[in-house]
């Protein structure tokens, strides 16, 4: 354990609990009201949206995962990225200022199940409460994901107990989340982004030029066959074609992805959509493409030495702490080069918290908004659903402890993969076709969310010897059952059309 690295993480969370009390205090002198508390009052602007949304999506699997995935196997594991990123552009331009202005058309909805049923003018309460389930449900497995990363990283790097560290990350994300809400997510998801991003940057930057040093010695690196190949293989056979399908099919999740999705809703006008909008997409482009680059870099940097010890998700890890301590080393700083490195190692912890944090909002958002107020208590105050929401996070968050600390925990990427699926397949077709397809009915988005989370669930289950990624099939019949339900049934009525005609027009 090296004390300067546990002091300068220590600060970290500090930092951010700090900024979930300064929101508390803040919201208190404005009464704060559910549409403050879980939406931010509809006034953030680009750059907050923008870094929040690529924060909360990007998880510790873009600092860990994906680059332990290059580090070991090589350039077939890119897809999953580039998959991500055509994903995220399209979901930018042609979801987000749609899914915005609907979402105030259609009875200034504050979450994505409240906007699904309103579209279609109905108080019917089937789609909140179906969509509330599986929230509740999906959150707890993509929770635990990042509770798993905080209990790795602060056991590889400071010798913690795993437990004990998920057990102190959790009652840091719920505090700040807790109490400050939406606000209080969106700015330390800001400021994580921004930690996320130069980390990623710096790290692989610094490896070269160590590299580039006549004393450097280059470690043993047996590179697989097909290392540069974007074909895993190296031939066009199933294995590298599925593993295409498979990357590109990653992309699918962001047209149903909550706490992604709920980013869009807050933005402030046009003019900060069309800022966050670019801010967000050259974000996204600048850190896969240096996620992407630790990975190659890490091979020729560290060589073999973490395939013998199976921790090749361990790879960003391992070059920061290399990195600082040659820094230290060199330049007779070993404590601040030290320091430094562990306000570097925040940036994993960065990644794993702004997501965590982001899905307990969208959670106890669904669930006090959908669920409590709609079918428990139809009277309840808004002091009341504050707290109801409150209350599931802390729920949702002692299942994740308990699935993240469970022996039979598959690891980060299966818990982060088996969620995007979920989401991406429930809400994804219905989302899409709620924004561009006027005939949509309501019991059409309602079979479309319970088709494609079944498929969804059916093909992890059983059908994972085919190397298809589950949220395609979960996808696909999600789309296809809302299209054919909503034929069969009787076409929407005016107001709905009139509403879908009027969320085409720019009102800022």
């Amino acid at each position: 354990m090296k004390l300067p690295e546990l002091f300068a993480m220590g600060l970290y969370l500090l930092l951010v609990l700090g900024i979930g009390v300064y929101f508390f205090i803040r919201e208190r002198k404005k009464s704060g009201s559910e549409k403050s508390y879980f939406l931010g009052g509809r006034m953030m602007n680009g750059w907050v949206s923008a870094l929040s949304a690529g924060a909360s999506d990007m998880s510790a699997w873009v600092l860990m995962g994906l680059p332990g995935a290059i580090y070991l196997l090589g350039m077939g594991q890119v897809w999953i990225a580039i998959g991500l990123l055509i994903g995220t552009v399209t979901a930018w331009t042609t979801v987000a200022p749609v899914l915005r202005r609907y979402s105030i058309v259609a009875g200034d909805a504050i979450t994505i199940p409240q906007f699904l049923t309103r579209r279609f003018c109905s108080g019917r309460k089937e789609i909140m409460v179906l969509s509330a389930i599986v929230f509740v449900v999906t959150y707890c497995i993509y929770s635990a994901a990042s509770l798993y990363v905080c209990g790795t990283l602060f056991h590889t790097v400071l010798g913690v107990d795993p437990k004990a560290a998920m057990i102190v990350s959790t009652v840091v994300i719920v505090v700040y989340t807790f109490l400050g809400g939406y606000s209080a997510v969106c700015w330390t998801d800001f400021f994580q982004g921004m930690l996320m991003l130069a980390a990623l940057m710096l790290v692989p930057i610094a490896c070269g030029v160590i590299m580039s040093c006549e004393n450097f010695v280059a470690p043993a690196a047996n590179l697989p066959e097909n290392y540069w190949n974007f074909l895993s293989t190296g031939k066009a056979d199933w294995k590298s074609c599925s593993d295409i399908v498979t990357g590109l099919g990653w992309g699918l999740g962001y047209f149903g992805m909550p706490h992604i999705l709920i980013r869009y809703f807050s933005v402030k006008d046009e003019k900060e959509m069309r800022k966050s909008r670019i801010i967000g997409c050259t974000w996204f482009v600048l850190i896969l493409a240096a996620s992407c680059a630790v990975g190659l870099v890490g091979r020729k940097y560290l060589g073999d030495i973490l395939i013998a010890q199976n921790g090749s998700e361990l790879v960003f890890i391992n070059m920061i702490r290399s990195v600082f301590d040659k820094v230290g080393s060199a330049t007779g700083l070993t404590v601040s080069a030290v320091f430094l490195g562990g306000i570097t190692l925040s940036a994993i912890l960065a990644a794993a918290m702004s997501t965590a944090d982001s899905q307990l909002l969208a959670s106890s958002s669904a669930f006090a908004s959908d669920l409590y107020k709609p079918i428990i208590r139809k009277k309840a105050s808004e002091k009341e659903m504050l707290w109801a929401g409150r209350s599931i996070v802390v729920i949702i968050s002692l299942v994740a402890y308990c699935i993240a600390a469970s022996p039979q925990c598959q690891g980060l990427m299966a818990l982060v993969s088996c969620a995007w699926g979920a989401f991406g397949a429930a809400f994804g077709p219905v989302i899409l076709l709620a924004l561009y397809w006027k005939r949509l009915t309501y019991w059409g988005a309602f079979a479309g969310i319970l088709a494609g989370f079944a498929v969804d669930i059916c093909w992890y289950l059983f059908m994972q010897w085919t190397l298809i990624y589950e949220i395609i099939p979960g996808f696909i019949a999600g789309l296809a059952v809302a299209a054919a339900v909503s034929y069969c049934g009787a076409a929407p009525g005016a107001d709905v059309i009139a509403n879908f005609s009027k969320s085409r027009e720019k009102v800022d």
